[in-house]
């Protein structure tokens, strides 16, 4: 059977039970996961699937066709957990890829700038996809300042606020913000970063999102601060900004661009930013070569989204004489940020389910667990990219950052 080679061709490490529709089952059993810390390795894990369509599926669109199972509960896992069964898979994926996974992956690569098609109208239809479902229940699962991207563990001890608090502090400090300063929040989400800098340091903030919801709650949120006046929030694409300012931050943004528009936004960017400006831009990527967007995140969370490789982002921003002046790689912080919405998520599901239904739920654990799963055995990082039009606007060392850092370790407003 094609899928039962399927599986025992893939399974190289740990141990597998699979059980088909009509009860028979086969077992593979591969080497220890000796190579891995005691924590990560997966526990043994045993799988029904319930519809024999999801077989015949599997070994030409593995990724896509197992995420949908899970969804419509064509498949149950009866011994282990999520987390152990998409780790297991990513692990032996990443272990020995086939003539076939990577073909795949070269036939995606190709796809790719049919799939990132980012015209501002398709670009507003795809955030509202993601950003315009309940506000409620991102409340659930998120810290209070309700921050949707990776944030920031020092210590790696840090409460999911204390973290988020530490990444606008960590990004802060790369702006080197000064008193009356303009800055250009590029995605600004439901305000929080833009809000945070304008309260703690003095500055004017433009922030600007495609999601209608989220403006709808950042400029409520400025209102009840009394900060309308020094925080303003615009339903705008990046591409249709017309002024200049002083600093520009973009967080969690850029991975909705697109790699075909790449040109476009750092061509944005320098026409926004100040001759002695500094622009801060914090992305997820990936550490391994250009690939393509997982076809089931792709169809189901992040349409028209791709998480890029240094050297794609690079290109684009040398061509606009951009300087590069420090680049951080946050390597398993977004992989600690997703444990922590997983876990509020699944306290809070049966309220989620009651707004979204069981089917989202499912969706989202399995969008959740596979993300954590992914900066954790996969090569998806975090970068934090600062950039200048001057090479003297940056210190020419990084003590400047702790040096910050210390000084803000007052409590501030979050």
């Amino acid at each position: 059977m094609l899928f039962e080679a399927f599986m025992r061709r893939l399974i190289r490490f740990g141990d597998l039970t699979i059980v088909r529709p009509d009860g028979t089952s086969f077992h593979v059993v591969g080497q220890p996961f000796s190579h891995l810390p005691a924590d990560a390795r997966p526990h043994p894990v045993r799988l029904r699937f319930n519809d024999p369509k999801v077989l015949r599926r599997l070994p030409f669109s593995p990724a896509l066709a197992f995420g949908e199972a899970y969804m419509d509960e064509g498949v149950t896992i009866e011994e282990g957990t999520l987390r152990d069964l998409i780790a297991l898979f990513m692990i032996n994926a990443q272990s020995e890829p086939t003539a076939y996974s990577r073909l795949r992956a070269r036939l995606g690569r190709v796809l790719r700038f049919l799939h990132q098609n980012n015209p501002v109208p398709k670009a507003k239809q795809n955030v509202a996809h993601h950003y315009d479902l309940s506000p409620e229940m991102y409340e659930l699962f998120l810290d209070a300042d309700r921050q949707y991207s990776c944030a920031y563990f020092p210590t790696g001890n840090e409460t999911l606020d204390a973290a988020q608090a530490a990444k606008k502090r960590h990004i802060a400090a790369k702006l080197l913000l000064e008193p009356g300063q303009t800055v250009l929040d590029i995605g600004c989400g439901w305000g929080g970063m833009a809000l945070y800098l304008a309260r703690n340091f003095d500055v004017s903030v433009t922030g600007i999102t495609l999601s209608e919801q989220q403006l709808a709650v950042a400029q409520k949120r400025a209102a009840a601060a009394g900060l309308s006046d020094r925080v303003r929030f615009k339903l705008m694409d990046y591409r249709e900004v017309s002024e200049r300012y002083d600093r520009i931050v973009s967080v969690g943004m850029f991975e909705h661009v697109g790699a075909r528009y790449y040109p476009d936004y750092f061509r944005a960017v320098r026409r926004a930013l100040a001759d002695d400006g500094v622009a801060l831009i914090h992305t997820i990527g990936r550490s391994d070569p250009p690939g393509a967007t997982n076809p089931w995140l792709r169809k189901y969370i992040f349409p028209g989204g791709y998480c890029p490789a240094l050297s794609e982002i690079m290109t684009s921003v040398e061509r606009e004489q951009l300087i590069t002046c420090d680049v951080e790689v946050l390597r398993t912080h977004y992989a600690e940020t997703l444990k922590h919405w997983h876990r509020r998520f699944q306290a809070h599901r049966t309220e989620i389910a009651a707004m979204l239904d069981e089917r989202f739920c499912r969706m989202w654990e399995f969008y959740l667990v596979g993300s954590e799963m992914a900066f954790r055995h996969e090569g998806q990082v975090v970068f934090q990219i600062q950039l200048s039009r001057s090479k003297s606007v940056v210190p020419e060392t990084r003590d400047y950052i702790s040096e910050f850092e210390t000084r803000q370790q007052l409590p501030i407003a979050v």
